[in-house]
Formats: structure tokens, C-alpha cells, sequence
């Protein structure tokens, strides 16, 4: 059974949520999972080892399998269902140090956004890369990595992800 949040305090000692955390009503909740800094949207269900850091957005009725990584700049909209070990990216250039041999810090580089529309689902093991958005409805294909946006009710798959048909109306969900 998955624990729900009650009155804003998760009702799970093997959970690690910072006390910045927006979290909507109805929120069920995993265990060993790590949120800081993040907003989570009514009824939304989020899996075991699951992170979501900072200045991310998940809408109401989510679901966040198992194994996710969502950082800083995404943000995902309204029934939305993310699949199982999913990894966003927020640097299209990423760099350990800096060009005078020191660890970078926040104030080195700028995080780069990623927006996944209402409805979308993405497969398990997929990355998305920085600078995207998901269309309405759309669907990623498991391992797929996503390196340009994606069409409303579009399906795409693949390395890069390449949009293989279009979602007609008759399948669209209401």
C-alpha cells in the first residue's frame, strides 16, 4: 500500500521531502524517494526511488514511475504519465569544472527548460533532453531519447526520437 500525505506532512518515514515542498491534495507517495523544492499536483501518484528537484512542476493526476529523475526547469503538466527509470536533462553542455579547472557551481551555467503538456506519456527508460516540449496527448517510446520537440498526438521513437505516426481522433482520449 502506498501512503498518502496528510495535512502536507508525508505519512512515510523512508521518504525525504524538504519542508519547500508544495504538495496538492491526495498525493500517494513511495517509498525512499527524495523531493526538494518541487511542486506536486492533487492526486498524483509518485513510485519508489524517484527524485525531483528544485523549480519542477508535476500537474495534478500524474504518474511518476518508479526510478525517475526530474530536475530543476522541468515542468509537467496535468495527466501526464511518466514511465519507469525516465531521465530529464536541464544543460545541453554539461561540465564538471569550470574553464579554470574549478567545480562548477549554480552560478556557472543556466538551467534549461522542459515542458511535457497535458496528457503525454513517456515510456520507460527514456531521456529528454533540455530545450523540449512534449505536445498534448503525445507519446514517447520506451528508450526513446528525445532531442527535439514533439507534436501534439504525435507518436515518436527512437535516437534520436522521430515522430512515427500521428494519434488520430478517434484514439485521442477525450
Amino acid at each position: 500500500m502506498v501512503p498518502e500525505v496528510e495535512d502536507g506532512q508525508p505519512v512515510n518515514e523512508y521518504v525525504c521531502i524538504a519542508p519547500d515542498v508544495k504538495i496538492g491534495k491526495g498525493v500517494k507517495l513511495a517509498k525512499f524517494i527524495n523531493l526538494y523544492g518541487c511542486e506536486i499536483g492533487d492526486e498524483t501518484k509518485i513510485g519508489t526511488f524517484v527524485e525531483i528537484q528544485k523549480n519542477a512542476k508535476v500537474g495534478r493526476r500524474c504518474k511518476i514511475s518508479s526510478h525517475t529523475f526530474i530536475c530543476e526547469g522541468v515542468t509537467i503538466e496535468d495527466h501526464v504519465l511518466i514511465g519507469h527509470g525516465v531521465t530529464f536533462i536541464n544543460d545541453s553542455y554539461p561540465r564538471a569544472t569550470t574553464p579554470t579547472g574549478g567545480l562548477q557551481t549554480e552560478k556557472d551555467w543556466k538551467v534549461e527548460a522542459t515542458l511535457v503538456r497535458k496528457g503525454a506519456s513517456i515510456g520507460s527508460g527514456a531521456t529528454i533532453l533540455s530545450n523540449v516540449v512534449i505536445g498534448e496527448n503525445a507519446i514517447v517510446g520506451a528508450g526513446s531519447v528525445v532531442t527535439r520537440d514533439v507534436p501534439d498526438n504525435a507518436i515518436v521513437a527512437g535516437n534520436p526520437a522521430r515522430v512515427l505516426r500521428l494519434i488520430t481522433p478517434e484514439l485521442r482520449p477525450a
